[in-house]
C-alpha cells in the first residue's frame, strides 16, 4: 500500500504498517503510524555515523540524537542562519539553557547556564568582527540589549522571581536573534543549480501570516476549550536552507494561489493543503492537475534537504540516498507546526504546489532517528499560533494568506518556469 505523503491526497490514509518494516515500528503503536505515514518499509532505523555531526548542546539537538529534543521554532530558525560566529552559537546555548531551565523552575541550573551566556558576551569584539559593516551599530545595539537583559535575569533569579526572569531571558534572546542576522546579513548566498535556473527562489527568509476560516460543518474552532472564529497564524519560511522550495512557495501565496482553498487533509500527524485538483465539486479545478499550473502545464521543483554544517543544499535525492542517514538536518521536523513539502513517495522532484504542517510529537518519533528529515524538505516554522492548528480539518478554508516581510527577497525566473505536462 501507497500511504507516504504524496501529492495524491485520496492516497494518503494511514494503514497498518508493512509486516516487512523493522526495528521501531516495534516499539509502539504511534511509532508504527508514523512509519506507515512515511512508508518506509525498506528502511530500518540506525543510529547516526560517529563520524557524523558532532553532539550538540542545550537545545541544539536535533531530532533523533538524544532524549532532549529541541521543539522550539525560535531556536531551530536561530540555528539554520549561516555566518554566525562561534561565540554567538555559544552565547545563544548559554541563553537558551537558561530559559530552559526557568522555565522548570530550576533556578540554580538557569543562574549557571548564564554565567556560560555571560562569558560568551564578553567576547563581543570576535562577534562584532562577524558583523558587516553597515550593519555594526545594529550588532553592538543588539549586544548592549543582551548584556542589560542578562544583569536583570541574574537579580530576578536572585530575587526568586523566576517569572520574571524568564521574561527578561526571553528579551535577550529576541536581541541574540538580531546579532545572529546582522551576522547572517552578509552571506554571500550561491544561486540554485543551473539546472533549476527557471525556478523562482529565496534569499535569505520571508514571513508568511495566514488566516483560516471553519468549514461549513465546522462550526467554530476549538482549542483546549477556547473557541475561535478564525485562527492566525505566523510562518517564518527559510531560503538558506531551501532556496527553491521556499521561493516556490512564497511565489505562489503572493499570486494569492492558497487564498480560498481548503484544507484537504487532517489525520492528527498533518495538516494538508495546496492540491488544487481536490478541491470541493464546484470549485472548477482541472482534476488531472495536481500542483501549480502555468500556461497548461504542471510546475515542479526538486527535493531539497541539507544536512546541518554543510554549505549548500541536496537536490533530487534524500539523505540516505546521498549516503548520509541519520546525518542531522539544518532544518529538522522537530517543531509543532513544522512546513513540509508534500511529494509522491517514488519521485523526489515531483513536488508543485501541496505543503502540510507537521504536528511534531516526540514520542511519535521511533528512537534513533526522525524519518521526516532528509527524506522531505522541511522549508520553514510556524512561529505564531502553532498550537492553533490542534483542531484544523479537512474543508477548513484559507480565507487569506500574505507575504508580510521579506517578499523582496524573493528571485524570479527570467526564463519561462520548469514545468512537466499533466498526465
Amino acid at each position: 500500500t501507497d500511504t507516504g505523503i504524496r501529492t495524491d491526497t485520496d492516497a494518503m490514509r494511514l494503514t497498518p504498517p508493512p509486516s516487512t518494516f523493522a526495528g521501531a515500528a516495534a516499539r509502539s503503536l504511534s511509532a508504527a503510524a508514523l512509519a506507515a505515514l512515511l512508508s518506509v518499509s525498506s528502511i530500518t532505523p540506525s543510529v547516526p555515523p560517529a563520524f557524523g555531526p558532532a553532539a550538540a548542546q542545550a537545545k541544539e539537538l536535533a531530532s533523533g540524537s538524544g532524549s532532549r529534543v529541541n521543539k522550539d521554532p525560535i531556536s531551530l530558525l536561530r540555528l539554520a542562519l549561516p555566518r554566525v560566529s562561534k561565540e554567538a552559537r555559544e552565547l545563544q546555548a548559554g541563553l537558551e539553557e537558561c530559559q530552559d531551565n526557568l522555565a522548570r523552575l530550576n533556578g540554580q541550573v538557569a543562574s549557571s547556564a548564564l554565567q556560560k551566556a555571560k562569558v560568551a558576551a564578553g567576547k563581543s569584539g570576535a562577534m562584532l568582527k562577524s558583523v558587516p559593516p553597515a550593519k555594526a551599530a545594529e550588532a553592538q545595539a543588539a549586544l548592549d540589549t543582551i548584556n542589560a537583559a542578562m544583569d536583570e535575569v541574574g537579580a530576578k533569579i536572585a530575587a526568586s522571581r523566576q517569572g520574571e526572569a524568564l521574561a527578561a531571558t526571553e528579551r535577550a534572546l529576541g536581541a541574540v536573534t538580531q546579532l545572529q542576522e546582522a551576522m547572517a546579513s552578509g552571506y554571500a548566498q550561491p544561486s540554485p543549480p543551473k539546472e533549476f535556473a527557471s525556478l523562482p527562489y529565496l534569499k535569505g527568509r520571508a514571513t508568511v501570516d495566514l488566516v483560516l476560516q471553519p468549514g461549513k460543518e465546522h462550526g467554530q474552532f476549538d482549542v483546549e476549550g477556547k473557541l475561535y472564529k478564525q485562527l492566525e497564524v505566523k510562518m517564518v519560511v527559510d531560503g538558506y536552507t531551501s532556496p527553491i522550495t521556499a521561493g516556490n512557495f512564497v511565489d505562489l501565496v503572493r499570486r494569492g494561489f492558497y487564498n480560498g482553498m481548503h484544507i484537504q487533509r487532517s489525520d492528527g500527524f498533518v495538516v494538508q493543503t495546496g492540491d488544487p485538483s481536490n478541491e470541493l465539486e464546484g470549485s472548477g479545478a482541472d482534476a488531472k492537475k495536481n500542483g501549480y499550473v502555468e500556461g497548461g502545464k504542471v510546475r515542479k521543483i526538486p527535493l531539497e534537504v541539507m544536512v546541518r554544517g554543510d554549505k549548500d543544499p541536496i537536490y533530487s535525492a534524500t539523505f540516505d540516498d546521498d549516503g548520509r542517514g541519520g546525518y542531522a538536518a539544518a532544518m529538522p521536523f522537530n517543531s509543532y507546526g513544522a512546513l513540509g513539502m508534500a511529494r509522491e513517495e517514488y519521485d523526489p522532484d515531483s513536488a508543485s504546489s501541496q505543503w502540510f504542517w507537521l504536528l511534531f510529537d516526540s514520542d511519535l518519533t521511533p528512537a534513533g532517528k526522525n524519518l521526516l528529515d532528509g527524506r522531505y524538505a522541511c522549508f520553514g516554522y510556524t512561529v505564531d499560533g502553532a498550537r492553533l492548528l490542534s483542531d484544523v480539518k479537512e474543508g477548513d478554508i484559507i480565507a487569506s494568506a500574505k507575504v508580510s516581510s521579506g517578499e523582496s527577497n524573493l528571485v524570479l525566473p527570467t526564463a519561462p518556469a520548469l514545468a512537466v505536462a499533466a498526465e
